[in-house]
């Protein structure tokens, strides 16, 4: 079961909070003593997408922890004013440089043990033009024979993958919601 960051001090006046069930609420949450604020503990939302070329999925090699050195779909954390899309096309933009178009979303994966939701859009890539960002050490297109399956840095991305790669055999796409453990 997921265990919540434990929040020690409260973020509107920096005094100390305790854990206790808020009157009208069902689950214990960090209350400052002070000011009585409320912090509610919610999931993050990873975004990305799974950009194809052809017959060719753009894979990244992490230059940062975790999993320095493995593959990944180009993702990351979704930052506040902005959408699932936009942030996908943003973080494919900054770990890929590459341009794409999305074709909808692919893949919803939640991981629990983490607090975090995995969003993944299928997406069209316009150009074979990469720019990797600093995250990334190299940015690849890959055939389904060519990835390095072994060296997925992620269990959300090796589901999208073979969701991917599945879908695109049978000619049909779909959205494939699912938890990883």
């Amino acid at each position: 079961m997921f265990a919540p960051r434990r929040i020690q001090h409260c973020r509107a006046c920096g005094a100390s909070t305790a854990y206790r069930v808020p009157a009208d609420d069902n689950r214990e949450r960090a209350i400052c003593g002070t000011c009585g604020e409320i912090h509610y503990e919610n999931p993050i939302n990873v975004v990305g997408t799974v950009p194809v070329w052809g017959d060719q999925v753009l894979l990244c090699r992490r230059a940062i922890e975790p999993r320095h050195g493995l593959w990944t779909l180009p993702a990351g954390f979704m930052e506040l004013g902005e959408t699932t899309a936009e942030g996908a096309l943003r973080e494919t933009d900054e770990e890929a440089g590459a341009r794409v178009e999305l074709e909808g979303l692919f893949t919803m994966l939640n991981v629990v043990r983490a607090g975090q939701v995995h969003l993944f859009y299928r997406a069209r890539m316009l150009d074979t033009r990469l720019d990797p960002g600093p995250e990334t050490l190299e940015a690849q297109l890959f055939r389904e024979n060519e990835i390095p399956w072994d060296q997925i840095a992620f269990r959300t991305v090796r589901q999208t993958l073979e969701h991917y790669f599945a879908d695109r055999r049978s000619g049909a796409f779909g959205v494939h919601v699912g938890d990883v453990a």
